[in-house]
């Protein structure tokens, strides 16, 4: 028999008894087998997640970043979500494993996480008085069907005009250094930016919690104890 023979076959096998094993369990006993892996070392995510009150645990996924050649903003992170959600899957049944990226765009320009607090200044003088769209990805894979489930948030943001004074200084604050575009939007970023459209506020700031929590409910996790208290995290 073929090798990819034998995997097709082994795949067949594998889904059934996931499901099975799902079945088996009560709905309790389900949400206590749940574990639920965020496949990400930002802590901007990982507090994103927290705002739920479910268990989960972190770890961060070895996955190459670069961008190929004429890739765009939203297939760019997309892919990257998908990556790093399947170097942290294990197909165990009783896992959810969430992943997230984000990509910063201004027409066909992609920004990265500036690094730098010179960087970040020149980055933040480019965007004065201009549009810029914030893809984020969001991958969830059931390890009890092998489904994964995926979304992009678009959220377009303008700045106002400000000035190189202005922008050094939000830099000596803030230290946007490990954001993309050089702004957070949770703390005083915000005091930079004249608009923003959006249908979930959080994805701008690294993880889409509306969509999340629709994702997760499907997946069987309960934001609430059967005695009616919120899970810990």
């Amino acid at each position: 028999m073929a090798p990819h023979a034998r995997t097709r076959s082994s795949e067949r096998e594998t889904k059934p008894r996931r499901a099975a094993f799902r079945a088996k369990l009560t709905v309790r006993a389900w949400e206590l087998a749940l574990q639920v892996v965020l496949a990400s070392s930002s802590r901007y995510r990982r507090e994103l997640l927290a705002r739920l009150g479910i268990p989960f645990t972190t770890t961060a996924p070895n996955v190459d970043e670069t961008r190929r050649p004429g890739e765009s903003a939203r297939a760019l992170t997309l892919r990257l979500a998908a990556a790093k959600a399947a170097a942290v899957h294990v197909p165990d049944g009783a896992s959810i494993v969430i992943a997230s990226d984000q990509v910063a765009a201004v027409d066909q320009r992609i920004l990265g996480k500036p690094g730098t607090e010179a960087k970040a200044i020149a980055m933040l003088e480019s965007l004065s008085g201009r549009a810029v769209v914030f893809h984020t990805s969001l991958v969830v894979i059931d390890g009890a069907t092998g489904r994964a489930q995926r979304h992009v948030d678009e959220t377009r943001v303008r700045f106002r005009r400000v000035d190189g004074d202005e922008i050094r200084r939000y830099v000596a604050c803030e230290r946007p250094l490990d954001c993309a575009g050089a702004i957070k939007s949770e703390g005083r970023g915000v005091a930079l930016l004249e608009s923003m459209e959006t249908q979930d506020p959080t994805a701008l700031i690294g993880l889409p919690m509306m969509r999340l929590a629709a994702l997760l409910r499907d997946a069987g996790v309960s934001f609430w104890r059967a005695d009616g208290a919120a899970a810990q995290p």
